[in-house]
């Protein structure tokens, strides 16, 4: 229906009165503040100075001393779930984000993909006059929704956001990120030999946004969610923010977790008589779980004492890398900060800082110098590690530390990211701060609150009602609370009931009781109806280390009732436990039509992994045909996957290569044993697979892979492709070039294909070999 009009129509102009009311857009009221979410990832409750943590982070005190801080604020132990509900103001699984975007399931709570009936924040802001920026991680569309043919409606400007400087996937490389500027891809501004860093671009993009409108129209709010890449894997930082830590590490993860707690204990996080949770609260490694399976060797920590020198020295290099790391990208959130100070905007900013879930376990016991390795079920030695130790943080790592400073950056609590029944996985810092209409509070509040309920919350602050509808879309109720009322009173009602269902774990908090089940995310495990549960009085006892289920037992079964009555209201059901090398291999839908061959182009967009052809475990044949004008061409043909994993067609020195780079772990290098000369040609290589590897420290797919140009065969090697994805969430598949990271050492990304042309590239899995190699020349380049 149009909107009503006012004013007089006559037949002229001129004797008729206007009425502009209808058809302006949406004006906030005046003064009304800024709202300003900052992200963190993989940070854990005792990780930052500002709750009690060994890495300085001054703009994070910065906004703590002037605003309110949470001590009982609760995420969902994993990232993309926390995100939907932080944004949205519904469950996890009313959002059907039960889990990472990229491992969606077919079922409501599992599908992954937001409904439009469960409206973001954005979208209410923007119907309210506000301008709206998304900047960093998105992490909430499913993978097969992140290439340049996919549906964009879940995508930041499909839910509200006007800008989007970022990336859509879970991690991204800090020194070659995989970009996206509000609905398309670009590059990144610069290299990293030229002083390129993510967390220095996000800042830039961030204050870019805010002064882009000021400049047009200094009074209109704005609504920015600004999501930092730190501290997720890959930890990437400069070797001097990393050196600022040098020493205070050396101790030991065991022995920082005591000096973590007295100074939460000391700021009131924590009450005085709060224990330190024990090191493998479920069993030593090696142990099984309670009804005999075996409990998952990457949800252990080796102690500190059980170490070797070397280890120790490895050990301690990774958690310093990942210091600097978080340091470095707080003193660029300060810069953003400093923006809003010199505009005079800071005091009338709502800021809200949270971190997505606990540090996170991904490294394993013993860290990883390529993350990747995790995904692809692949534990690493420290021996393995040691040999890049002096590469920690730099371009060419993907690195990860180890279980026992996920442990230690979680103090006091058990576990860390992904147990959604422990503190370490779903305890996690929240500070408020609006100084314009908020008196800063000196001691942290106690209420339970969650990342559901900040949404409420704001909308509380603003005077804003939900709408019933947004974009015809009837809206489903808010399911967080309003903590309002705790800003400005120590004594307001908390919340009193939580669900919490993740990877297989399941919890429910309820008046300060929570209920667990002892069941490892991602462990495979099944039988959860032989799940062994657990009960804990948080109110006494925070850091679950007094198991009450025997004292309490009735207690403990009307929690259980509660869980599964709340998993029926909240899609919380089935339960998904798969391995994530299981997940990951999972059928689900991809984003490109199944066939058997696949043509990709120069100089397009770059298709991310679950969207593009799948060679692992099966034989593939990459043909390029290519116009060689210069002797001296050289360049990359074909390439996919980056420095974590990948393989590359590509001409060097005069001659065709490919490298097949095993998880980041091991090169495998094919050269031809000719020139490629000026002229058409097609230069191929083929790989037959013969069965899976007899390595048991390389496990894949073995083969032949043989080179040709033309029907030429001019160089061929045995190889073992990987199990599962390169990198799905960057370093995509692209011809001409090799974005972001380069799949091998020998040549600096982007490696444009330069001397020549490229027709096209077509990736052949039909499983047929290439025979008549001449044909395919003729047919290409129109040859009689």
């Amino acid at each position: 229906m149009a909107a009503h009009f006012s004013g007089k129509i006559e037949l002229d102009v001129r004797d008729s009165v206007p009425d502009w009311e209808p058809y302006l857009a949406p004006k906030a009221p005046d003064g009304s503040p800024n709202v300003l979410f900052i992200a963190w990832d993989d940070v854990g409750y005792g990780t930052m100075d500002v709750f009690g943590g060994p890495v300085e982070t001054p703009n994070m005190r910065r906004i703590a001393d002037r605003g309110v801080k949470y001590a009982n604020f609760h995420t969902t132990a994993l990232c993309s779930p926390t995100r939907a509900s932080l944004l949205t103001g519904r469950n996890a699984t009313t959002n059907g984000m039960a889990t990472i975007a990229e491992f969606s399931s077919g079922f409501p709570g599992i599908s992954t993909r937001i409904p439009f009936e469960n409206g973001f924040i954005s979208e209410v802001l923007a119907q309210h006059g506000y301008n709206t920026y998304c900047v960093g991680k998105w992490h909430l569309a499913p993978g097969e929704e992140t290439s340049m043919a996919a549906y964009k409606g879940r995508w930041p400007l499909g839910r509200g956001f006007e800008r989007f400087y970022g990336f859509l996937g879970g991690e991204s490389n800090s020194w070659y990120p995989d970009l996206i500027s509000d609905n398309h891809q670009i590059d990144a501004p610069a290299t990293p030999d030229e002083g390129y860093h993510l967390s220095k671009d996000l800042a830039d993009q961030a204050i870019r946004f805010i002064a882009d409108a000021r400049s047009v129209d200094p009074d209109k709010p704005f609504f920015m969610y600004f999501a930092s890449q730190a501290a997720h894997a890959p930890h990437h930082v400069a070797k001097e923010w990393a050196d600022k830590y040098k020493g205070v590490f050396d101790d030991g993860y065991e022995a920082i977790r005591d000096r973590i707690l007295q100074r939460q204990i000391e700021l009131g996080l924590l009450p005085e008589g709060t224990g330190l949770s024990p090191i493998n609260p479920h069993g030593e490694p090696a142990t099984t779980g309670p009804d005999g399976q075996p409990w998952p060797l990457l949800d252990t920590v080796r102690p500190w004492d059980s170490l070797t020198e070397d280890e120790q020295r490895l050990f301690t290099r990774m958690a310093e890398v990942f210091a600097g790391y978080v340091s470095y990208t707080d003193h660029e959130i300060g810069r953003v900060l400093d923006h809003l100070e010199a505009t005079g905007e800071l005091d009338n900013t709502i800021i809200v800082v949270i971190s997505d879930n606990g540090a996170s376990g991904e490294g394993g016991p013993n860290g990883e110098f390529n993350e990747w390795r995790f995904f692809n079920g692949l534990p690493s030695s420290p021996e393995l590690t040691l040999e890049h130790i002096d590469e920690l943080g730099s371009p060419t790592s993907y690195n990860h530390y180890n279980t026992g400073w996920a442990w230690a950056f979680d103090t006091p609590f058990p576990y860390w990211k992904r147990w959604a029944g422990y503190e370490g996985g779903i305890a996690d810092m929240c500070i408020v701060s609006w100084p314009a209409s908020i008196e800063a509070q000196s001691q942290p509040r106690q209420q339970y609150v969650h990342a559901v309920d900040v949404v409420p919350t704001v909308y509380e602050l603003l005077g804003i009602t939900p709408p019933d509808q947004i974009k015809g879309y009837e809206q489903s109720p808010i399911e967080g609370e309003s903590f309002a009322a705790s800003l400005q009173d120590a004594q307001a009602a908390a919340k009193e009931t939580q669900f919490y269902a993740m990877l297989g774990q399941r919890s429910i908090y309820h008046n300060g009781w929570l209920a667990c089940t002892i069941h490892p995310p991602l462990s495979g495990w099944g039988d959860f109806d032989k799940d062994v549960w657990e009960l804990y009085d948080l109110r006494s006892d925070r850091s679950q280390t007094r198991n009450l289920a025997d004292q309490e037992p009735e207690l403990l079964e009307k929690l259980k009732s509660l869980w599964f009555y709340n998993a029926g209201l909240y899609n919380g059901l089935p339960l998904d436990d798969r391995s994530a090398l299981e997940q990951v291999q999972a059928e689900r839908p991809h984003g490109t039509p199944p066939r058997d061959r696949y043509v990709y182009y120069p100089d397009c967009a770059s298709v991310p992994e679950q969207s593009a052809v799948v060679t692992s475990g099966r034989s593939f044949t990459i043909a390029a045909g290519v116009q060689v004008d210069d002797p001296a061409a050289q360049g990359v043909l074909f390439a996919q996957g980056g420095v974590a994993g990948g393989h590359s067609l590509y001409v060097q020195d005069g001659r065709v290569h490919y490298t097949y780079n095993w998880v980041g772990t091991y090169l495998q290098d094919v050269e031809s044993s000719v020139p490629l000369t000026p002229g058409p040609h097609v230069v191929t290589a083929e790989f037959r697979a013969t069965g899976r590897s007899e390595n048991p420290q390389m496990p894949g797919a073995q083969g032949t892979l043989t080179l040709y140009i033309d029907d030429e065969a001019v160089g061929s090697s045995q190889i073992v492709t990987q199990p599962g994805y390169f990198c799905v969430v960057g370093d995509g598949l692209c011809v001409g070039r090799d974005d972001a990271s380069p799949v091998s050492p020998t040549y600096t990304a982007p490696f444009h294909f330069t001397g020549g042309t490229i027709d096209r590239v077509v990736v052949d899995v039909s499983g047929e070999p290439y025979v008549d190699h001449e044909a395919q020349v003729r047919a290409w380049f129109s040859i009689d």
